[in-house]
C-alpha cells in the first residue's frame, strides 16, 4: 500500500463558515464533489499556495478526520483493522462508498480519531 495523499477532513453541518475561513487563510477551492452517498454529502477539496489540502464536507455531527488517500483501498484496511481500526458502528458510516472518482472507508482507531480511507479510480468518466 502506498499513500498518495495526506491531508485533515472536517465535516461540519455548516461547511460555508469552514470553507470561508480557509478563503481567508489562502486556500482556494480545487473542485467539488456532489451527492456523495445516501446522504448526498457535498465535498469541497481546497487547496493553498504551498500544495496543502484541506477537504470540507457537509455532515450531520461535527467531526475531524484524517484523509489518507491509498493506492489500494482493500490492502489499507486490512491493514488498519489488522493495527486495531475498527468500521464505525453507524449503518452508512461502516460501508465502503463510491463516489464515481473514488471510493473510501471511514475507520476509527483504538484511541478515537478518524480515518477517511480513499482510492481514487483512475479510469472513470
Amino acid at each position: 500500500m502506498k499513500i498518495t495523499t495526506f491531508n485533515p477532513l472536517i465535516v461540519t453541518k455548516d461547511p460555508e463558515y469552514a470553507i470561508r475561513l480557509f478563503e481567508e487563510l489562502g486556500f482556494e477551492r480545487h473542485h467539488t464533489k456532489t451527492n456523495i452517498s445516501e446522504t448526498k454529502t457535498t465535498d469541497v477539496r481546497m487547496k493553498d499556495a504551498n500544495g496543502f489540502y484541506v477537504d470540507v464536507a457537509e455532515g450531520e455531527g461535527e467531526y475531524q478526520m484524517i484523509r489518507v488517500n491509498v493506492d489500494n483501498l482493500e490492502e489499507a484496511i486490512e491493514f488498519f483493522m489488522a493495527h486495531g481500526f475498527r468500521k464505525p458502528h453507524h449503518e452508512t458510516a461502516s460501508e465502503t462508498v463510491d463516489t464515481g472518482s473514488s471510493r473510501f472507508n471511514i475507520l476509527v482507531s483504538p484511541s478515537g480519531y478518524i480515518l477517511a480511507v480513499s482510492q481514487h479510480i483512475k479510469d472513470h468518466d
